[in-house]
């Protein structure tokens, strides 16, 4: 066991020997912290907090009471393989969240970016990859094997069906079911959730210039004009002066088994 001597570690916690715990982390009451756990300096466990398996928490992440972060996977196919939950710098991960490591046909690896926020009850499936400043709202739930880019926030009581990816900047509305692939920038709500839009505030509230907005507002009407892949073929193969515009072109011709969510005019979900 190797625990800084600037951690403090409440008298009523157990820390397993082989756990490694860096400066400046601060572990409160009836924390239980597993043997191949590696905490970077300044990570804080609030009380009541299980970190199991082969997990590493990034600098300054703090985790509230009651959340299980580690746990193995909840799959059928899991048969005790040695996989990994890698969790990055600065993330607030709130009371009763559940996050799990990888599985051998995933990967190995689960992976969450930094200055995340992960409010109470959402849960990290297996094998599950997200990006930086990431929200999950109260009782989300990412199943298996998603990539969730950085910027995205999902609404309350969502659920993402597994391996499904959310392009970089996309908000999700509370109580959407999201069954396909979510282009970068879009405004997605409803029960069988479909794109209502482009997400204006975030892009706005990123500095992004007004032309690019423009022209992202053209792709948006374009891919609503028949069949949903082939109008971002042609319009990749024409070229675009909007990165903006490039980066949902590359998203949608970017490897996926699944089909997309697209703009509610348009019903061919192809």
């Amino acid at each position: 066991m190797a625990i800084d001597p600037q951690a403090v570690i409440h008298p009523a916690a157990v820390v397993e020997e082989g756990a490694v715990i860096g400066a400046g982390c601060r572990i409160g009451p009836f924390c239980h912290v597993g043997p191949e756990v590696v905490l970077a300096d300044g990570v804080e466990l609030k009380s009541h907090v299980v970190v199991a398996g082969a997990t590493e928490i990034g600098a300054e992440t703090v985790i509230f009471p009651f959340a299980s972060i580690g746990q193995i996977p909840q799959d059928l196919k899991f048969r005790g393989e040695k996989t990994r939950l890698i969790i990055g710098a600065r993330n607030r991960i709130r009371e009763y969240v559940t996050m799990n490591p990888g599985t051998e046909g995933g990967g190995g690896i689960t992976r969450v970016g930094d200055d995340g926020l992960f409010m109470s009850s959402s849960h990290v499936a297996h094998d599950v990859q997200i990006g930086d400043r990431v929200i999950l709202v109260n009782s989300v739930a990412i199943a298996g094997h998603c990539h969730i880019e950085d910027d995205v926030i999902v609404g309350g009581l969502s659920g993402v069906h597994q391996w499904v990816r959310i392009g970089r900047g996309a908000i999700i509305g509370a109580l959407s079911m999201v069954t396909s692939d979510v282009i970068p920038h879009a405004l997605v709500a409803g029960p069988r959730a479909e794109i209502e839009g482009l997400n204006l505030v975030g892009l706005k509230r990123h500095g992004v210039a007004r032309t690019d907005i423009a022209a992202l507002r053209e792709l948006y009407q374009a891919l609503s004009d028949g069949n949903f892949r082939e109008q971002a073929r042609k319009l990749h193969e024409a070229g675009a002066d909007s990165a903006y515009v490039n980066e949902v072109l590359e998203f949608i011709l970017g490897p996926s088994d699944r089909s997309f969510l697209t703009p509610r005019v348009h019903r061919d979900h192809k």
